[in-house]
């Protein structure tokens, strides 16, 4: 396993620990290689402490007994279907006892009403649905980690495939799961890749934060240093160091995916000018549009703070400053202290001015 796939595992252990995960089977999945694999990392979810609940659609849920006795995980059988008188109690009983819940939801589908109930009562974290389909997707691509509202709005969208689980997974949502995938489970360690990445291969709504830029916290800053150490390496820019960011700290913004931070930014004020500084994004995390985001969120600080316009200094991003309204200028436009540290520097900086 690569050291990146090592660290994004362990960075999730600890917020799983503990929770309940509702995870339904969709009716044809068996038998499937995919589903011995996700039996395998649910059984592996198991020996972390997370609490299951799994459910078959369809199909004799023997079926998926006898695969996961092969696979030694704890479950026993709940006696009553979502619904049903006792479907409740017998859940808790068995998960109070350290199994994972077996139920059989034949005739029901993957957010039936009586199902996302059961789920809110036992006060499930995630509510997970293995589809026997791509599951959701939006111009063609997988649409990953949507907002609750925002999902009711696209659910009508001509663009979408999949429309009735993203408004069945928003309507699980609104009653209160505070997360709900929707996985093609056909894929082999869809599961896995799902839960222990950012950016997830399915399709997740969400009614909780999970995507957020925020302002720097002091816990954050070893990991801003390594992360932009890569950066000041590589264009010999003046290195940053603990002291450094302390006492510049109201002027960092940080993203996070599940508050795990995956890029950042400053804005520096020079009188009525602020400079964007310390842009940067995971390599892990490139190509998704994080960048512009971060950079319009500074943008915003810029204009609560009272700037007049906004600038950055760039020897190699001249054209995605471009795309986001900078224009070239020369260096007289820059605050003269500025303009000074840049000289001593004897960097070849591009200078790129908006005004706000």
């Amino acid at each position: 396993m690569p050291m990146g796939d090592v660290k994004a595992v362990l960075q999730y252990v600890p917020l799983f620990r503990g929770r309940l995960f509702v995870v339904v089977f969709d009716e044809g999945l068996l038998p499937e290689p995919a589903v011995a694999e996700t039996l395998l990392d649910l059984q592996a979810l198991q020996q972390i402490g997370v609490r299951l609940v799994i459910g078959v659609l369809g199909g004799d849920v023997g079926d998926l007994a006898d695969w996961a006795t092969e696979m030694e995980l704890k479950f026993d059988h709940v006696a009553a279907a979502p619904g049903e008188a006792g479907c409740l109690e017998s859940c808790g009983e068995i998960l109070d006892r350290g199994q994972a819940a077996l139920v059989d939801c034949r005739g029901k589908k993957s957010f039936d009403p009586d199902l996302v109930s059961v789920a809110h009562e036992l006060g499930a974290a995630k509510l997970i649905s293995l589809v026997n389909e791509p599951g959701v997707l939006f111009e063609e691509v997988p649409l990953h980690a949507v907002a609750v509202r925002e999902a009711a709005r696209l659910a009508g969208a001509d663009a979408v495939v999949g429309a009735d689980l993203l408004a069945g997974a928003a309507e699980a949502c609104e009653a209160g799961i505070p997360r709900v995938h929707v996985l093609d489970g056909r894929q082999q360690g869809v599961l896995a890749d799902e839960l222990f990445s950012n950016e997830g291969v399915g399709t997740m709504v969400h009614a909780d934060a999970y995507r957020e830029i925020r302002a720097l916290r002091e816990e954050d800053i070893p990991e801003l240093l390594a992360m932009v150490g890569r950066s000041v390496r590589a264009a010999h820019l003046v290195p940053r160091n603990y002291a450094s960011v302390v006492e510049k700290a109201d002027d960092f913004l940080m993203l996070c995916l599940d508050d795990n931070v995956v890029g950042c930014v400053a804005v520096h004020g020079y009188g009525e000018a602020g400079e964007l500084a310390c842009l940067y994004v995971k390599q892990s995390h490139e190509g998704l549009g994080y960048g512009q985001d971060l950079v319009r969120a500074a943008e915003q600080k810029a204009r609560e703070g009272g700037l007049k316009e906004v600038f950055a200094l760039t020897t190699r991003a001249s054209k995605f400053f471009d795309k986001l309204g900078y224009r070239e200028t020369g260096l007289d436009a820059l605050p003269e202290e500025r303009r000074e540290k840049l000289e001593t520097s004897g960097r070849g900086s591009v200078v790129l001015r908006k005004g706000l």
